[in-house]
């Protein structure tokens, strides 16, 4: 297969709506250079499990008439976006990777995707997830398993897997994905993207988890979060300027104005990012297991931070392993009662590992001792970034590995269970704070590695100027997956 390389492909959302407001290209042109890539390679990597051509040509040929017309257009006007399929999206079909929404269009539209038709994007279709996003890797029981770009027999992670390979591949420049628990951030550090999770209440949720008419949908309701997926952190920042803002459905969601987003990564921030701070690093918290390559590749890249100005120090976390009382959160975040509806009705064509926790007799016990751990986990980091300005850690334990399972059973020689390689992630949903993987280097074998940087609550601003210093100094957008160039 060969895909010919066209600088619209690999130009930047920055870029390309820069272009089209200046008449430089047309909104046309870019969208027939995206759907010609998605045509391309979507049948082998499974990004996108439905397509909206038409939508896409209509909004494209829209903005375009706008330009001729002199009228002002939206910050993203002509830029393609991909858009996670737990995401609402009128019209369009948001199947949630399950059986039981196989035929469901809904009538209204997710705030976020509302605020980037509002923009101009032009939505070039929905993209694969697990089943309700249960899972961080990319497969489901109806429809083909997503592939990672950088090597077509292994994961690009979850549950946010079509949009990574979307953006990872040029099919769009942006993508939107949701993290309840690492989501945007896995396939952004299996891909070699940049994920961010703001802190909670950044970015509206509704309807989703915040709508008790559909089971399953409505999980995650304290721990969720709707975030960018780009190859850049100006990307990431031009992303969240449009959909960041308070929303009054949204009880959570959090005032406006007190971060400039594109502010966060012009060049006078940027250059004076991270000097004169105090940077925490720890490479596994004390009781990760991690692969040794991901660790060197991970150590090796916290070097540019002190050679940005910034102090480095490892640090002894004293963070208790929130991970065995991640699920009980999240199930008690759930509409359970409905979901073991679904689960009596669709069970045998459901995935086996959700249905696994939805029959689980959870207990009262269970879920109060869940609640108090992540009350200790929330004065325990707080405790830790009182004494430093951001965090670092690795994104993930592991690089990615082979389609069919849930996750490696062994790290750096150690037995672990199938979540393991996700310990680094969780922790930051639970507390709320804002969370950014860019990519680190590479592997041996060419597969990349995610750095995570984190900041205190409602720390957004430092995380993002601290990740576009990082770019600036480890830059990474000139590599490509193999299969861009015809591998």
């Amino acid at each position: 297969m060969t895909v010919a390389d066209t600088d619209l492909t690999r130009a930047s959302a920055t870029e390309l709506a820069a272009l089209i407001r200046n008449r430089a290209v047309t909104a046309s042109e870019v969208t027939e250079s995206a759907l010609a890539r998605v045509g391309a390679l979507d049948d082998r990597l499974h990004a996108f499990v439905e397509r909206t051509d038409d939508l896409a040509r209509s909004t494209a040929a829209a903005v375009d008439a706008a330009v001729e017309r002199g009228d002002e257009v939206g910050p993203l006007a002509g830029v393609p976006i991909a858009i996670k399929d737990l995401i609402a999206t009128a019209g369009i079909p948001t199947r949630n990777g399950s059986p039981a929404y196989e035929s469901w269009v809904p009538e209204d539209d997710d705030v976020v995707v509302e605020r980037v038709r509002a923009a101009g994007a032009v939505i070039l279709g929905k993209t694969t997830v697990p089943e309700f996003g249960y899972s961080g890797v990319g497969h489901n029981p109806i429809s083909p398993a997503a592939r990672n770009p950088w090597n077509p027999e292994l994961t690009p992670g979850g549950s946010s897997a079509g949009s990574g390979i979307a953006v990872a591949t040029g099919m769009a420049p942006m993508a939107l994905g949701s993290d309840g628990g690492g989501s945007v951030r896995i396939p952004a550090s299996l891909c070699g993207l940049v994920g961010f999770k703001a802190s909670m209440g950044r970015v509206p949720l509704y309807p989703g988890c915040r709508d008790e008419r559909f089971p399953g949908v409505s999980s995650w309701e304290t721990i969720e979060h709707i975030g960018p997926m780009t190859r850049t952190t100006a990307d990431a920042a031009l992303l969240m300027s449009v959909i960041a803002g308070p929303d009054p459905r949204d009880r959570h969601s959090l005032p406006a104005g007190d971060v400039d987003w594109l502010g966060c990564v012009s060049e006078q921030a940027v250059a004076s990012a991270v000097a004169g701070l105090r940077i925490g690093y720890t490479p596994d918290f004390g009781y990760m297991p991690v692969d040794p390559e991901v660790r060197g590749v991970v150590d090796a890249a916290v070097g540019a931070f002190g050679e940005l100005g910034a102090t480095v120090v490892e640090v002894d976390a004293h963070i208790d392993d929130p991970q065995p009382h991640f699920w009980p959160i999240v199930m008690a975040d759930s509409d359970l009662v409905g979901m073991r509806r679904l689960v009596e009705e669709y069970g045998v064509r459901m995935s086996p590992h959700l249905v696994e926790l939805v029959r689980h007799p959870w207990s009262a016990e269970e879920f109060s001792d869940a609640q108090m751990a992540r009350k200790r986990l929330v004065n325990q980091m707080w405790k830790l970034m009182n004494g430093i300005d951001l965090l670092i850690t690795p994104t993930l334990a592991v690089p990615a590995f082979p389609i069919g399972t849930q996750g490696p059973e062994l790290i750096d020689g150690r037995m672990v269970d199938q979540g393991r390689w996700l310990g680094f992630l969780s922790m930051f949903n639970l507390t709320g704070q804002p969370a950014m993987s860019v990519p680190a280097g590479f592997t041996a074998g060419g597969l990349p590695v995610g750095l995570q940087i984190v900041g205190p609550h409602l720390g957004d601003a430092a995380v993002l100027r601290a990740a576009a210093a990082f770019e600036e100094a480890r830059p990474w957008t000139s590599r490509w997956p193999e299969v861009v160039h015809g591998g």
